[in-house]
């Protein structure tokens, strides 16, 4: 059975449920999952290697990913070269992947949560899916009233940058509440009816937004595979 340690902080949550949810598809390398969350989920840009292999280890010892020692083999200047290791997810790591994408609490559509969670959509149930949208969606309502109410009180006291910022950051709030709206219409038609037809509009992500910078290729929802 798997330890039942777990990670200090939010962001060492995130980056472990990232991983698993990588691992998902196959197993890879240290170098090529540090490449797909750097590039894929944009949040992780900046990960290093003294973050990825903490974080790696700790799966391997709550018994959720195992890893192999692949043959080190010689350079052509005819020195060992260092094994290179694969990452895979055991049974234990599915289940409790699952497990994760199953949840739905508020911390689910804070900003960073929401890009990874969202890229991981397709292996999440669409009444969960649903949930989070709509969370966020709220939280986006709610930041964007406070920006206009902020912008209201203070445009006296702005001068022309300060202003230009205020109306910047309510474009783009606007903007990611309208591209929720229209996830939102296309799970609940895919509710009343499955079919592929459902997501026949196209849902782009909005741009200069945390999401547009994690989103994955395909950005509509997909029914749990």
């Amino acid at each position: 059975m798997p330890s039942s340690s777990r990670p200090t902080s939010r962001r060492a949550a995130l980056l472990e449920f990232a991983i698993l949810g990588l691992l998902h598809d196959g197993a890879l390398h240290g170098y090529e999952l540090r490449k797909r969350l750097t590039t894929a989920l944009g949040i992780f840009r900046a990960l290093s290697y003294g973050s990825l292999y903490p974080a790696l280890r700790n799966l391997v010892e709550a018994g959720f990913i195992h890893e192999t020692s692949e043959p080190a083999g010689t350079s052509s200047l005819g020195t060992a070269k260092r094994p290179r290791i694969t990452y895979e997810l055991t049974a234990d790591g599915k289940e409790h992947f699952q497990d994760l994408v199953a949840a739905s609490g508020p911390d689910a559509w804070d900003d960073d949560d929401f890009d990874v969670r969202f890229a991981f959509f397709s292996r999440t149930e669409a009444q969960v899916r649903l949930r989070i949208l709509e969370g966020r969606r709220s939280r986006l309502e709610e930041r964007l009233a406070n920006v206009r109410e902020a912008s209201i009180r203070n445009r006296e006291r702005m001068d022309s940058y300060t202003l230009a910022l205020q109306q910047h950051g309510e474009e783009r709030a606007e903007r990611e509440v309208r591209w929720l709206e229209e996830l939102i219409s296309a799970e609940r038609r895919a509710a009343l009816d499955p079919g592929p037809a459902a997501y026949d509009t196209p849902v782009a992500p909005p741009e200069q937004t945390h999401t547009s910078q994690t989103q994955p290729s395909q950005t509509q929802p997909n029914n749990k595979e």
